[in-house]
């Protein structure tokens, strides 16, 4: 075991600090980009032909070295269930084969995408710069991986790091000259989505798990396939749409160390504070108003329920009841704009993201009214709330007005995006610099440093779930080249013919898939297999998308995946399992409101007659 002090873990520190700050300034590099664009375009009426590439290529380095940086720092995406449930000794047997597993994957992505960067001959179109200085951030920010698996550190030594480089090179050549012998290319898709999907319950992080079942796919297939994990990789990072993720994050980071969430927490305490329950019906609006600025359900139940959950305690509120109804309420941010569920669901079924901004608007409101029926039935029942006093119209005022930058945003990016003023990206550029301008200038919160450990954060949650849209990509694939979607097509040809059965089933189907599954690996999965099939089937796909984004927000509050409650659980220091229980009679009535939105789709399509160009 290393010394915390020695030059070994001195280096490893040093080399994940580099890694950090070039991840950092690229993105924010790419935010300057993403501005510079919209500026000229508006201002001086003259478009750039370069920013929209520079601004892809700087993110796709970022993300492939941000993926070693979390590799480092053990913050990817995984499902810990069955760890958790191990005695000690297995638990660690299995965290080797785990990290074998992680090697055995990094291996892959280095050694094909190095023979891909020597394949790569095209230029990009706006710079004519060769696309392998593109694709050798694959095999670079894989290279990086390595070290921080196999290099020591405080909890492990230089012989557990080379046991462990030798089991992940064991696993690479046994499958990558054995799998010929143990089944045919055929069973590709097969193989594909079973190595998948252990992999992912023994613990393997998602991304690493869809990059090893890809590689088991298609290695008893023709060598050459190889090369195409780590194309498929980098092109789906080379996208100008998928930078709306990191800016988004970027800007609810800011803003909440820019004093604008205390300002929408105000606000809903004027608003609805004396009513029965009104500290619940508060949190409700908060996060109603707080989706509005961020997107992201895990940032708005970590910050709700460290602000709302302790308070709500000392009135008297349940503590799981607290924390359930924050997680409850903070899948709000995946169903109003700007959902980054939804961003990723256009990108992925081709459809205008504007249009799925405007399409949610009703759903969401309704969402938020079903969960505010159901506080003041149970606050009625258990005498919750009614404590507080009504606020003046003159308290209400001063709080609207506090609060209008931050409420000002919502409308900004989906009446930007709908009406064509900017694209989704630059929406999230642009709120991004007026989140700046509203923490520093107006309610004078942001600071340096306050700003520099927002964006580390941002930075690396922005990282974790790009990797996983990166490393599904080549996943889906494999799936396409062997026309799993055109198959599942035809074996429910029959239900094609009777819709209302289709959707049904698929309702069904998405809400178990969102108990073992996190939302955006199931989306990247999932979209390009059913998105074919609802189309034909005569169903909207921009109604489709809230459909499917609700299924799997509502698998984030329910066991075993569950990360809403263990995340507002743990934030508001509430029972984990008697949080699962409080959070039942919300599960009914966003179930309810989900049947609605599914079977009634004027619900989503009409607002896009009302708001449509």
């Amino acid at each position: 075991m290393a010394s915390a002090s020695g030059p070994v873990p001195i280096l490893r520190r040093s080399v994940e600090k580099g890694l950090e700050f070039a991840c950092v300034a690229l993105l924010l590099g790419a935010v300057g980009v993403a501005c510079l664009q919209v500026v000229m375009r508006y201002v001086f009426r003259n478009a750039l032909p370069w920013p929209e590439e520079v601004a892809s290529w700087v993110f796709t380095w970022a993300v492939m070295l941000g993926m070693a940086l979390a590799t480092g720092r053990g913050a990817h995406i995984a499902i810990d269930l069955l760890p958790r449930l191990l005695p000690g000794r297995a638990r660690r047997a299995l965290a080797l084969v785990t990290q074998a597993a992680m090697i055995a994957a990094s291996l892959v992505l280095m050694i094909h995408g190095l023979d891909y960067v020597e394949r790569a001959i095209a230029a990009s179109p706006a710079l004519q710069m060769p696309m392998r200085y593109l694709f050798l951030a694959v095999p670079v920010g894989a290279a990086l991986n390595l070290f921080f698996l196999v290099w020591p550190d405080t909890g492990r030594g230089f012989v557990q790091g080379l046991v462990t480089l030798a089991l992940g090179v064991l696993i690479y050549w046994v499958v990558r000259h054995g799998a010929g012998l143990l089944y045919a290319p055929a069973s590709g898709p097969w193989v594909l989505v079973g190595v998948g999907l252990v992999a992912i319950v023994l613990g393997v992080p998602v991304a690493f798990s869809l990059i090893l079942a890809t590689f088991t796919a298609f290695a008893s297939a023709n060598p050459i396939l190889l090369v195409t994990l780590a194309q498929n990789m980098g092109a789906s990072l080379n996208s100008f749409t998928l930078l709306a993720i990191p800016f988004f994050i970027l800007a609810a980071a800011v803003m909440n160390v820019g004093g604008i969430t205390p300002r929408l927490v105000e606000l809903a305490m004027m608003l609805v504070g004396h009513l029965r329950g009104g500290l619940a019906q508060a949190n409700v609006v908060t996060n109603t108003m707080l989706a509005g600025v961020s997107g992201s359900s895990t940032a708005d139940a970590s910050t709700v329920a460290k602000l709302l959950v302790p308070e709500m305690a000392r009135r008297g509120y349940d503590r799981p009841f607290a924390a359930a109804l924050t997680a409850a309420g903070s899948t709000l941010a995946n169903l109003i704009p700007p959902s980054l569920g939804l961003i990723i669901y256009a990108a992925l079924a081709s459809v205008s993201v504007g249009a799925v901004f405007v399409a949610t608007l009703v759903p969401g409101l309704i969402m938020a009214a079903a969960l505010m029926l159901v506080v003041y039935v149970i606050s009625r029942a258990r005498g919750y709330g009614g404590d507080m006093p009504k606020a003046s119209g003159r308290e209400r005022l001063r709080a609207v007005v506090t609060a209008i930058p931050a409420l000002i945003l919502p409308l900004l990016i989906v009446g930007g995006v709908r009406f064509g003023v900017f694209t989704a990206t630059e929406a999230g550029a642009v709120a991004m610099i007026y989140a700046l301008f509203c923490g520093a200038f107006l309610y004078r919160r942001l600071t340096g440093p306050t700003l520099l450990v927002a964006v580390r954060e941002a930075t690396m949650d922005t990282v974790v779930i790009v990797v996983i849209i990166a490393a599904a990509a080549p996943f889906a694939w494999v799936l396409a080249y062997e026309r799993v979607p055109q198959r599942i097509a035809s074996g429910l040809a029959v239900l094609v013919e009777q819709p209302w059965l289709l959707m049904l089933a698929l309702n069904v189907f998405l809400l178990i898939v969102g108990l073992f599954m996190e939302m955006i690996a199931a989306l990247v999965i999932l979209v390009p297999i059913l998105v074919p099939l609802i189309v034909m089937a005569g169903f909207d796909p921009i109604t489709f998308g809230l459909v499917i984004v609700m299924n799997l927000v509502i698998g984030a509050l329910t066991p075993p995946l569950g990360v809403l409650i263990f995340t507002t659980a743990r934030a508001g220091g509430a029972d984990q399992v008697a949080t699962f229980r409080a959070v039942l009679p919300f599960l009914a009535a966003m179930l309810a409101v989900l049947l609605l939105v599914a079977f009634v789709p004027a619900l989503t399509l009409a607002p896009l007659r009302w708001l449509g160009p």
